[in-house]
């Protein structure tokens, strides 16, 4: 009876803090559908008319000055899924060589991939802007290039690439190396290639690592705000959810734009949320780097 007693009072605490950390978010959502007034309102309003109004004054710029956001929010998701796939397909063939081909240094390229994600973004800003800069100067004056290649979208999507490739290596190498090498070695036996082996016989078996390493990359990108403030230009096209958030952060007249903010805070986590809900197992998956991986 104690135990279930004390069973009961843990999960009514656990409940407790869950309900604590996602009462900002509800605030937001209930933001998202009300008028300025009622956002206001003091004391606060759970019983209220719903509007879209916010949320087609920050998607169109309907009223108030507010630019259309649109655009950023396509650069987010281009951004997001570009990178984060084009960094999954490296790091799944690096985390295959170093799997497989087991050399004296791979521990410590190893951990020289990863301690590239130790150094904070702000301490790499200056050099990283310095060098784009350097590089689309040298394209434009040799005549290769017109706009900005590296201050555009491609090189903020290299940027990103780059990024989420550390991470997404450990993980990946993690589930490889839970994969025997029978497997490739009962499908050379049976005539298969090495690309057949990869493709055919150990991706399949590393799936969940796959979509958690693309998930918790794809979380950071969404999130990124440095790099994107520093490097983008209004003309390069490259601004994403974050700097609109910035940006608009204060209306034309001079105050707090509360109902901007709540409706694109909304949309703004509506795919993380979306995607976490449809693959949570994988994360935990993910999280303990395979240790749990028959139990998908």
């Amino acid at each position: 009876m104690e135990s279930r007693t004390r069973t009961r009072a843990y999960y009514a605490i656990l409940w407790l803090i869950a309900i604590l950390f996602f009462l900002p978010i509800f605030w937001i959502l209930l933001a998202a559908f009300k008028t300025d007034s009622d956002i206001l309102a003091v004391p606060p309003k759970l019983i209220f008319t719903p509007t879209l109004e916010q949320i087609n004054r920050a998607l169109f710029g309907r009223g108030q000055g507010v630019s259309n956001t649109i655009p950023y929010l396509v650069n987010s998701l281009l951004l997001s899924i570009l990178s984060v796939t084009l960094a999954i397909i490296v790091s799944f063939l690096a985390a295959y060589a170093f799997s497989r081909y087991k050399l004296k240094t791979t521990n410590f390229l190893m951990f020289l991939m990863l301690s590239t994600r130790m150094v904070p973004a702000s301490a790499t800003i200056i050099a990283i802007f310095q060098m784009y800069n350097a590089f689309d100067i040298g394209l434009r004056s040799a005549g290769l290039a017109r706009e900005p290649l590296f201050r555009g979208f491609p090189g903020v999507l290299l940027l990103y690439t780059m990024f989420s490739i550390p991470f997404s290596l450990w993980i990946l190498k993690g589930f490889i190396d839970g994969v025997s090498p029978r497997y490739d070695e009962t499908a050379y036996v049976n005539g298969a290639s090495r690309w057949h082996v990869l493709f055919r016989v150990v991706l399949p078996q590393v799936k969940p690592g796959i979509v958690a390493a693309f998930i918790f990359n794809l979380i950071f990108v969404w999130n990124e705000f440095l790099f994107n403030f520093i490097l983008g230009t209004p003309t390069t096209n490259t601004q994403m959810i974050p700097y609109a958030l910035a940006v608009g952060l204060i209306s034309p007249g001079g105050n707090v734009d509360w109902g901007y903010i709540a409706s694109l805070s909304m949309l703004y986590v509506l795919l993380p949320m979306v995607m976490i809900f449809f693959f949570q197992k994988y994360l935990l998956v993910g999280m303990t780097f395979g240790t749990v991986r028959g139990e998908v």
